[in-house]
């Protein structure tokens, strides 16, 4: 067939090299036409046929298969079959060695990539699959997948300079070894990247959907993605931060997992009293505080444990140093605690305290710590709230004053008092 084109040409040209050289270029540019060609159909009738295959399945694999375009990539096959048989069929061995030789080596080049982009898609694909399971939180490979990628390629790159170059593959790759310094060099972040991901994930250090709070990094959010250098936190505010995932290893950050798991979140604050409205409770004080329900029992059992040990101490009682009594901030501490232990949206079995911390120029504050059973953050803040609105509107009865910086209105009232005086 090829000397049928040369003749053509000889034609045209009367240089008989010259008419060779167009003939093989005009050959070639039409083989590859060919190939494109059938690339581009194969490529056609396996997505309808496919498609409708899909279609008809209740499997979600073959979907992803799809979507991850490994059935399509397949279709590389049918020009590299038509251009290596077509090319032994035109050109025959005895005339163009050197040629075919070359031909031989660019279809196999082409085979290659074709095998490495359909293994890449692969991949893509289990990962994907992987990522439908509720496991693929809590233990993401897609770190590894990343890696598998990495070797494909480089592995795919070697195989090709080996073709090219005419060399053994494994020679090559023990001749690469003096290189590997300069490879770590380059894939410095990628490895470290690569080791903190195994460690992270062997330790289950973190998954996708946690909650990070890493103030170095400026990262106070959900965790969307962790890939084998970068993990990606969407932050309360809509922001994305991303993180070096070497950094988790070398950094410290919160991981707030627990505190969904556990079932009950934290609720520790606390208001300062005045220190002035802080008294001993007379039998007036006592008889008010016996109206308050949730006091009741614990005015009963105190009182008669303090008058006990006041008769067996036999302390003088006309002077308040004396003996034991109970204190209006006592009591509202005791208040508190009950209170709260009524409150069904408070944790019983977790840790349960109302403190007195210590008293500084701000007051004596009175700290709740407690756990909320709903860890939902607007639920959460409106718990929190119910209770210190309650607080802030019953401290009164208790005859104490929350403590706070004078504002506009204090000075006021004391000018006020100055000016009639």
């Amino acid at each position: 067939m090829i000397n049928t084109v040369i003749k053509k040409y000889q034609t045209l040209f009367s240089d008989q090299a010259l008419a060779t050289d167009m003939s093989v270029i005009s050959v070639l540019l039409i083989l590859i036409l060919i190939s494109v060609v059938a690339n581009y159909i194969t490529k056609k009738i396996i997505t309808v046929f496919v498609k409708k295959f899909i279609d008809k399945t209740k499997s979600q694999w073959d979907n992803t298969f799809y979507d991850c375009h490994v059935f399509t990539r397949l279709s590389h096959l049918m020009p590299i079959l038509v251009f290596s048989v077509a090319s032994k069929i035109i050109f025959p061995a005895d005339d163009y060695p050197l040629l075919l030789d070359n031909l031989s080596k660019f279809t196999s080049l082409y085979l290659i990539i074709a095998f490495a982009l359909v293994i890449h898609s692969l991949l893509a694909a289990f990962d994907a699959i992987y990522r439908t399971y509720k496991m693929s939180k809590q233990r993401p490979i897609n770190n590894y997948i990343q890696v598998l990628k990495i070797i494909l390629w480089i592995f795919t790159t070697v195989a090709a300079i080996s073709l090219l170059l005419s060399k053994d593959l494994w020679a090559l790759f023990l001749g690469m070894s003096g290189m590997m310094a300069i490879i770590m060099l380059v894939f410095k972040d990628t490895l470290l990247g690569l080791v903190a991901g195994m460690q992270i994930t062997a330790n289950d250090m973190l998954r996708i959907d946690d909650w990070l709070e890493m103030p170095s990094r400026n990262a106070d959010g959900d965790v969307i993605d962790i890939t084998l250098n970068t993990v990606k936190v969407r932050n309360w505010d809509k922001t994305i931060t991303t993180i070096p995932t070497h950094a988790l290893m070398s950094e410290s950050f919160k991981n707030w997992r627990g505190m969904t798991e556990s079932g009950g979140r934290r609720i520790k604050r606390s208001i300062s009293i005045d220190m002035t409205s802080v008294k001993f409770c007379d039998q007036e004080i006592l008889q008010s505080f016996m109206k308050i329900e949730l006091l009741k029992d614990y005015l009963l059992n105190k009182q008669q444990e303090i008058e006990t040990y006041n008769k067996e101490t036999g302390n003088d009682l006309s002077n308040l140093a004396n003996g034991r009594r109970l204190t209006n901030i006592g009591t509202f501490r005791a208040y508190l605690s009950a209170y709260l232990k009524k409150n069904p949206k408070i944790h019983q079995d977790f840790t349960f305290m109302v403190r007195q911390l210590a008293p500084s120029s701000t007051g004596v504050p009175i700290e709740i710590y407690v756990f909320s059973n709903d860890q939902d953050w607007v639920n959460y803040e409106g718990i929190q709230a119910d209770i210190f609105d309650h607080i802030l509107a019953v401290i009164p009865e208790f005859g104490l004053r929350v403590f706070q910086d004078p504002i506009g209105s204090d000075f006021e009232k004391a000018f006020g008092r100055s000016a009639n005086n």
